[in-house]
């Protein structure tokens, strides 16, 4: 599992914008999104079942969030190296000057691909979702 809080002067509104963004412009703001691996299955007031990644890994991922609480959560239901139970939850906490965005990953490798990623990331995980959502929001 791997845990991280990055400060943004984004609104909690804003954030979640870019959290629950699945067009185009996806793939431009998080590293792992390649525009050939997205497809939006179905979106609405939410919710959303997306399919993303790149090459190397990719998941179909159930969202659901929920404005007024600011959090959002994002479950794998397809894989090619993660299995059930792997997970995302973001948690947007308004501060003075914009928003605290909290991060939860949690990991189940369903190979030994996915087993081998995620005996990683102990060792390079914080450093890479900490890097990936201050790409997404504009913050490196």
């Amino acid at each position: 599992m791997v845990s991280v809080e990055v400060s943004s002067p984004l609104s909690p509104a804003e954030a979640l914008r870019v959290i629950t963004d699945f067009g185009p412009s996806r793939a431009e703001a998080w590293p792992g999104v390649d525009l050939s691996r997205l497809v939006v299955h179905q979106a609405g007031d939410g919710h959303a079942d997306v399919t993303e990644g790149n090459d190397t890994t990719w998941e179909r991922v159930t969202y659901d969030w929920d404005e007024a609480t600011g959090t959002v959560t994002a479950r794998t239901t397809d894989s090619n190296v993660w299995a059930e139970g792997s997970r995302w939850d973001y948690r947007l906490t308004p501060v003075e000057n914009g928003t605290l965005v909290g991060v939860r990953l949690e990991r189940h490798g369903k190979n030994l691909k996915g087993k081998l990623i995620g005996a990683l990331l102990p060792l390079l995980g914080t450093k890479v979702v900490t890097d990936s959502l201050r790409s997404a929001l504009r913050l490196t």
